[in-house]
């Protein structure tokens, strides 16, 4: 029987693919500082996406007024859960390019809220 040998090179540059793809380091995660000067240097919505999403502690210890317990753990997790989701809805809503303050700022805003919603009560 005759190997195939289209298919075999396929499937073995697949997996070479996979490999290399799976050795590669993660990239070190934007900082603040990255989205100071968005007019020169744009940022893509998932960058900012992804940095929001890395802050949710931060915005959970702001929400619940804890850094743990209970309440921060609930938060964070909940949070975490609707990350994809708050991401797909983000997509629809704002440009692939963030170039300028306005709408980081109305980017951040909308995901944090998606992400941590707030009630409309004000604490003491």
């Amino acid at each position: 029987m005759k190997m195939p040998v289209v298919t075999v090179t396929l499937v073995s540059a697949a997996l070479l693919y996979v490999l290399w793809d799976q050795t590669r380091g993660t990239p070190a995660p934007a900082s603040a500082e990255r989205f100071s000067n968005l007019a020169t240097s744009p940022a893509s919505r998932g960058e900012v996406l992804d940095f929001l999403v890395s802050r949710v502690p931060v915005f959970c210890s702001e929400a619940t007024g804890r850094d743990s317990g209970e309440t921060f753990n609930d938060c964070v997790q909940r949070a975490n859960s609707r990350s994809s989701s708050c991401r797909r809805t983000m997509v629809g809503q704002f440009p692939d390019n963030v170039m300028s303050e306005a709408v980081f700022r109305d980017l951040s805003i909308t995901m944090i809220n998606c992400l941590v919603p707030q009630s409309g009560v004000v604490q003491p």
